[in-house]
């Protein structure tokens, strides 16, 4: 576009904490680039760009010569959960370990988008079935970390088809409808359900009063270290609970203490966490 000989104008819709893989840079990789090569474009960005969901707050164009803000920028009304345009400030919250205010602005908007959470996956399935109403869609999501899921029915490794899980009718056992074949934050990365059930793995556990990066490699966990794989993991889970236009139910296992990459410990503080951040309990 910089070789067009007139004028022209590039329009980006940037979201927050949307990088969940290696080569994404989100919103900061869009400065860096107008930085070390277009200094001479006009650049006119939202002033709420400066909030803490948006690369932590540490968004700047002053690198950028003709840079400018206008508050009329921002696209405050949030079409993918339409009952609740708060709900990503209160994921922000949630992930950032900020469970009072999470709780706060889940407050806001109980009553209209429901979100629950059980340690039991029959009751997260049948909570799910009986508010889908209609065409309304519903669909079991997790990370792609969440590979100890597996006993639990949710099975992340297996591929699916997006044009069957999305599209497909409610008695097609690949269809989103049927609950069984899992979709990951790769699967449903800028798409959306109605309803949404989230399987919580202990890739991202709450353990001590902070969140703990893992992964699975083999047959046990490893702590990931670097800040660039942690950021990811944060954001696969603010991708999947962003994922619902009318609610959520979040399954988060009780464990087995038999079994060493899936014990108790692994889930209980999550659980706990997450009734601090507000969230009604099945059980």
């Amino acid at each position: 576009m910089d070789r067009h000989t007139d004028w022209c104008v590039i329009i980006a819709l940037i979201g927050g904490g949307q990088e969940i893989n290696t080569g994404e840079a989100g919103l900061t990789g869009w400065i860096d680039a107008l930085r070390k090569g277009f200094e001479h474009w006009h650049v006119f960005y939202s002033s709420m760009l400066k909030q803490d969901e948006y690369a932590d707050g540490e968004v700047s164009f002053d690198c950028i010569r003709q840079a400018r803000s206008n508050p009329d920028l921002h696209l405050a009304t949030s079409m993918r959960s339409f009952r609740a345009d708060r709900l990503s400030h209160m994921v922000h919250y949630l992930i950032e370990n900020r469970p009072e205010d999470a709780a706060a602005c889940f407050a806001s908007f109980d009553g209209r988008f429901p979100i629950v959470m059980t340690r039991d996956i029959k009751k997260a399935r049948a909570w799910i079935k009986r508010r889908a109403r209609a065409n309304e869609t519903k669909g079991a999501i997790a990370s792609s970390g969440g590979a100890r899921l597996k006993p639990e029915g949710i099975f992340v490794k297996n591929k699916i088809s997006a044009a069957d899980w999305f599209l497909n009718d409610p008695n097609d056992v690949r269809s989103c409808h049927f609950l069984e074949d899992v979709a990951t934050e790769f699967d449903i990365q800028g798409l959306e359900l109605d309803w949404c059930l989230i399987g919580w793995d202990a890739d991202y556990r709450y353990v001590n009063g902070s969140f703990q990066h893992w992964k699975f490699t083999g047959s046990s966990w490893k702590q990931r270290n670097h800040a660039d794989q942690k950021r990811f993991l944060e954001n696969a889970y603010r991708v999947l609970l962003t994922r619902a236009r009318q609610g959520i139910v979040i399954f988060v296992p009780r464990g087995d203490p038999e079994d060493p990459t899936r014990l108790p410990q692994y889930y209980n503080g999550t659980y706990e966490y997450l009734a601090r951040c507000g969230i009604a309990l099945l059980d």
